[in-house]
């Protein structure tokens, strides 16, 4: 019912037979049997290649209580190699939550603290005058490692905030006139905290664009709780979890998400849900003067590249579109912004995901 009631996007929208459910008939799909042998042989090597998946999982499980939607967008974003804003209100084990990621795959990892006195030196490095034969030499900051847990990063300056941007979307560091390469997999996971805004500088709408995703971390719940309580309340050193996977497996893995099969009508799907956060299509949703910016381009890649990553995880060789809708809210909730209109009515980019999620017509 909701199909027809879902209002027109496009040219594409008003043509009857795209409609499904609309009586169009449709021409039955030959498969030949080369695709046949491909799809098996896409289906057993996405088998071969995600028998890592559940034994970190189980591993992670042994230190971090819940929090399985954290762990499997930081999950989302090694496979597709991009970076996390968390928000979340402090003791939600965000730090252990990385750390504990970065023991199971043996990465590096390195915890930044963002105060308003940091300098950009104190992140990537900087040259160090050796008085011994009068050169200079590279000292490198601690950008350099695998994982980086960015500690409230809107608490440091807007200077302090742009010397990831080199970092994140190159992957590379410039010190003085040489350059760099970051180690690989790299992965920054960025922190927020939403309670103090005082005193805080918050991120341009540049950078925020940056990240892949923007994950909002709750409270646990009771039986969650209860479970902290019984694992964490003692003196005694906390577990130390077992290396279970190499880097090599998640650089292996990234090749296998890039071929991953996606249906046109699913990328058909991703563009219209894209299309359908900015102003001129929004407003065919009933969304008018709710969406002041929406998202960019970038958010098509990002949320195709995530759900190929979800369908990797669920032992998939094809995504679905429950997949786009899965990772949909993460993926776009820091790149739809609402005007003071929908703020006076308490209406949330994450209202107008919601709303268009369950408008638009599903393939």
């Amino acid at each position: 019912m909701n199909q027809k009631a879902a209002p027109p996007l496009g040219e594409r929208a008003l043509d009857p037979k795209s409609q499904p459910g609309q009586g169009a008939i449709s021409e039955p799909r030959v498969v030949s049997p080369r695709s046949v042998s491909e799809m098996r042989a896409s289906r057993e090597m996405v088998t071969e290649n995600s028998d890592w998946i559940r034994p970190l999982r189980e591993e992670m499980g042994r230190v971090i209580v819940g929090q399985t939607h954290l762990l499997d967008r930081l999950l989302i974003a090694l496979l597709t190699n991009g970076h996390v804003l968390l928000e979340g209100v402090p003791g939600l084990a965000k730090t252990l939550t990385l750390k504990t990621l970065a023991h199971c795959i043996a990465l590096r990892f390195k915890r930044l603290q963002f105060t308003p006195d940091m300098l950009p030196a104190d992140i990537v490095g900087t040259m160090i005058y050796s008085p011994q034969d009068g050169a200079f030499r590279t000292k490198q900051g601690p950008i350099f490692s695998n994982l980086i847990l960015a500690d409230e990063i809107n608490r440091a300056p807007a200077k302090v905030q742009s010397a990831l941007l080199e970092a994140m979307q190159e992957r590379q560091v410039t010190l003085g006139d040489e350059t760099y390469p970051l180690p690989a997999p790299f992965l920054v996971l960025a922190t927020q905290n939403p309670l103090e805004q005082e005193g805080t500088y918050p991120l341009p709408e540049a950078q925020v664009d940056r990240f892949m995703m923007k994950v909002i971390v709750d409270y646990p719940t009771r039986t969650e709780e209860r479970a902290i309580l019984d694992a964490m309340a003692t003196t005694e050193p906390m577990i130390v979890p077992r290396t279970v996977v190499s880097a090599s497996h998640v650089i292996e893995a990234r090749h296998i998400v890039n071929t991953l099969f996606i249906d046109d009508k699913v990328r058909d799907y991703i563009v219209d849900i894209v299309l359908a956060t900015r102003p001129p299509v929004a407003a065919g949703l009933k969304l008018d003067g709710y969406v002041q910016t929406g998202a960019s381009p970038r958010a098509t890649i990002a949320l195709t590249l995530a759900a190929r990553a979800m369908a990797f995880l669920n032992g998939r060789h094809f995504v679905t579109p429950q997949d786009v809708k899965t990772v949909a809210m993460d993926v776009l909730r820091h790149r739809v912004s609402v005007t003071y209109e929908a703020e006076a009515e308490n209406v949330t980019p994450e209202n107008v995901i919601e709303k268009l999620l369950n408008t638009l017509p599903v393939p």
